[in-house]
């Protein structure tokens, strides 16, 4: 990786008032990160979404500064990178539409493997939803060894769930709600230094970043994207994992739900989900094979037929791209004066293109169909 081209990508993160989708759509239609910081202000000005208060957070030293400071750390830790530009990059996350702009990784589990399972639940975690955990885990150990359990390192459901799968044997990935510096709760430190051995540990933060409320939920979005399917393993009605539950409606994947006894108030959270059909009840590890068609042995990559369907069904938008990209290179706000697309819908479209390998997007904010 040129650390040129990471330090913007580090600095592009730490601008208030940026956050994934504005930072997302300011690279698409600048052509790279670089060029956020480099570009003048008129061409800023015309970019939606850009106003005079946002150009000065961009044109302050600060980000740069933090960047410089991440990129000593980065190299001293041996950790990786990825931005959301990159082949690389968790694809299940690339489905999302808010996906991280940047992630931080420590650790060796792959974060494209082809079984990923989120396991959340209760700090408070009581005997059944333990044992529940523990036998569930064992089963998946035993019958797919390959699979990664994902969860928050927090207390209770998660980190049981952790240990669990580093005792028998299967990689975890603990996400985090703060830089790579620290682990919080501070009790799980050790676990951590295992997870990193045997999976690893990825968070949106830098360095320096300490573990406020709202990160814990930013923390959840990446939990929820990364995996198959978020199991809520032991939930009051109020629980925290409900959060990550409903994010992962949101991202359209499964969200299996332990049901526990209608008379624990532990589990009320749990049969709620259940009850308004935002899970699936989980009993065993058959509900999953099920549901996620584990038990299917064909091969998933799609045919010649299947294929050709996808690119038949394109919008009307992205045929009306690709019809102007056949014949040239073009810039985006050429695209957008001859598609008469808003920039914002625009930027958004070639990006979903991209991980279509519809195109390819090139410096200066130019494009060309693949």
């Amino acid at each position: 990786m040129d650390e040129q081209k990471l330090l913007y990508r580090i600095a592009l993160t730490q601008i208030n008032g940026i956050g994934r989708i504005l930072g997302r759509n300011l690279v698409c239609m600048l052509g790279d990160e670089e060029a956020v910081f480099k570009e003048n202000t008129n061409a800023l000005q015309k970019i939606p979404g850009i106003g005079t208060q946002l150009i000065k957070e961009i044109r302050k030293p600060e980000p740069l500064k933090i960047a410089e400071r991440e990129l000593k750390f980065i190299r001293k830790n041996n950790i990786r990178t990825f931005f959301f530009t990159d082949a690389n990059y968790p694809r299940r996350l690339k489905e999302c539409a808010d996906m991280p702009l940047l992630l931080y990784y420590k650790g060796n589990a792959d974060l494209n493997s082809e079984k990923m399972l989120a396991m959340v639940g209760t700090r408070r975690a009581g005997v059944y939803g333990k044992s529940f955990c523990e036998k569930f885990i064992r089963e998946v150990s035993r019958k797919y060894p390959e699979t990664i359990i994902v969860s928050g390192m927090a207390y209770g459901i998660d980190i049981f769930c952790h240990r669990t799968a580093l005792k028998n044997n299967l990689s975890t990935i603990g996400v985090l709600a703060h830089g790579l510096d620290r682990i919080y709760p501070y009790e799980h430190k050790e676990s951590g230094r295992e997870i990193i051995e045997q999976g690893g540990l990825i968070t949106e933060y830098p360095s320096g970043t300490i573990p406020d409320k709202y990160n814990f939920v930013v923390r959840n979005s990446i939990i929820a994207g990364l995996t198959d399917a978020t199991i809520v393993a032991e939930s009051s009605a109020k629980g925290g994992s409900l959060i990550t539950a409903e994010i992962a409606n949101a991202y359209d994947r499964e969200v299996f739900a332990v049901p526990g006894r209608w008379t624990d108030p532990s589990f009320h959270g749990c049969l709620n989900l259940i009850k308004k059909n935002k899970a699936v009840l989980l009993h065993c590890l058959a509900d999953i094979e099920e549901n996620l068609r584990w038990n299917n042995q064909k091969s998933s990559a799609p045919s010649f037929q299947q294929t050709q369907l996808c690119f038949s069904e394109l919008s009307d938008e992205e045929n009306r791209i690709l019809t102007i990209l056949a014949n040239q290179e073009t810039h985006i706000n050429q695209l957008a004066i001859k598609t008469d697309i808003p920039l914002t819908r625009l930027a958004f479209l070639l990006l979903e293109m991209e991980f279509k390998h519809l195109l390819k997007p090139f410096p200066g904010g130019m494009y060309k169909k693949i």
